[in-house]
């Protein structure tokens, strides 16, 4: 555990035992014998992050020693001692604010166990309260949330390329961000005076696509009853994002890729080109390297959109970023609703920090804003979350138990991990092969070798 707990007992013998046997588990250990001194001495040191105490001492009981901890340190678990069956007076302890108890004899086990929880209990609140003030402070990104390693550095690659006016292409799980990094871009930019202007692709009707992007003039089709200029024209001065690329029809692909190459379009209908100055940023969810390969997206226009790349990690990677995503979140609809909710409680957090959001940052935006809904108290509890947040247990992949005769061939261990693997890549078989150090055509080949089971993985 590494960590220091602070013991009081006025049992110099019981204080000597429990004490060297967690320093042999990593924990530093303080003994006072005195209730009064170990209280006068938590008050000048805030560096425990434990206190276990026993309830039956002279001068001051276990009891009293909690509330007075209480006042002290609120955010310090304490764990108490106590006589074999004698439960009421535990729960007195723990409504006078211990964390948890242990009953005499003391079985080491079961005490070393209860202080690693009451550890991380302890570790879990500081955490919380760094990421509330975290959110509440400046920052670089204020919309673009995340201290974590993986979002420190899409940060910093936004900063870099922010100026720059090529063509930027944006990845990742649906729900992690896209937008979020476009509108960042747009923001550090020069451009950040002109519009923002964006457009889903997969949201247009195929028929009107090519109108929404490049415009028409008067009488192109049934409905056009005036000209209108298009979104590349409208961005002028500014930056236009294409979500979901990916999903652009084949025959309006060659045009974008003209338009891209030349800065110019032919509205529909029209005769005359129309230059247009906007920075162009494209978004998918899709593996465009898949979608080149089965020919459902042009390979130059990939490369056109491709020239910087900046792609987002999904929620899984990223830590604690789910606990500072969620207090914001948990601001957002506190203030909006008129509830004074203030964070999570730490079981609550612990129960995010475990889950794997395959929904990502969306997913949170809707597990919080239910929990804000529900709950009754300052903080959000266990019992506001969704059900399957509240239950999940992590999955795991069983390649062999103890019986022989449940041990499996190795190329049967490999396909288990491939499939995994890709499982937890969404199906995206670009990063997969990333992970995994293959090239994607060694991987298509293994794949190809297992089906239907690995298109059983991708989901059809």
């Amino acid at each position: 555990m590494g960590r220091r707990a602070l013991i009081i007992d006025d049992d110099e013998a019981m204080c000597a035992w429990l004490a060297a046997d967690l320093r042999a588990r990593g924990v530093e250990a303080t003994t006072q014998t005195s209730p009064a001194e170990a209280l006068a001495l938590l008050e000048e040191d805030e560096r425990f992050d434990v206190l276990l105490t026993d309830l039956n001492m002279r001068g001051m009981d276990g009891i009293a020693v909690c509330r007075r901890a209480a006042e002290i340190r609120p955010d310090l678990p304490v764990v108490v001692i106590t006589a074999f069956g004698s439960i009421e007076t535990a729960v007195q302890a723990i409504r006078a604010g211990a964390y948890d108890y242990v009953t005499k004899p003391v079985d080491i086990e079961a005490l070393a166990l209860a202080l690693e929880r009451a550890i991380a209990h302890h570790a879990l609140k500081a955490e919380v309260r760094r990421l509330r003030r975290a959110v509440a402070g400046p920052g670089a990104f204020p919309d673009l949330i995340g201290r974590s390693a993986a979002m420190r550095a899409v940060q910093d690659l936004i900063e870099r390329i922010a100026d720059a006016e090529a063509t930027v292409l944006i990845t990742g799980e649906s729900g992690t961000g896209k937008e979020v990094v476009a509108r960042a871009l747009h923001e550090r930019s020069r451009r950040k005076g002109g519009p923002f202007v964006a457009i889903n692709c997969a949201a247009v009707p195929e028929s009107l696509i090519e109108s929404e992007l490049f415009g028409h003039a008067r009488g192109a089709f049934t409905d056009a009853r005036a000209a209108r200029s298009g979104l590349f024209v409208e961005a002028n001065g500014g930056t236009l994002l294409l979500d979901e690329i990916g999903e652009l029809p084949l025959a309006v692909q060659p045009k974008l890729l003209r338009a891209l190459q030349e800065r110019r379009v032919r509205p529909v209908g029209g005769n005359a080109e129309v230059p247009f100055d906007a920075r162009i940023v494209a978004a998918t969810n899709r593996d465009l390297d898949e979608a080149v390969e089965e020919r459902r997206f042009r390979e130059d226009l990939y490369y056109r959109i491709n020239v910087l790349h900046v792609e987002l990690p999904p929620v899984r990677a990223r830590g604690s970023d789910v606990l500072l995503l969620a207090q914001r979140f948990l601001e957002d609809f506190a203030a909006r609703s008129g509830k004074e909710v203030v964070g999570l409680s730490p079981p609550a957090a612990e129960r995010l920090l475990a889950y794997s959001w395959p929904g990502n940052v969306r997913e949170i935006q809707n597990c919080i804003e239910r929990a804000v809904a529900l709950t009754r108290y300052q903080e959000i509890t266990v019992d506001d979350l969704p059900a399957k947040v509240r239950e999940h247990r992590p999955s795991h992949v069983l390649v062999a138990g103890d019986d022989p005769s449940e041990l499996v061939p190795l190329e049967e261990v490999e396909r288990r991990y491939i499939l995994r693997v890709l499982e937890a890549a969404g199906g995206n078989k670009t990063l997969a092969a990333r992970i995994l150090g293959l090239d994607r055509k060694t991987l298509h080949r293994k794949l190809e070798r297992w089906e239907p089971a690995a298109g059983a993985a991708k989901g059809g």
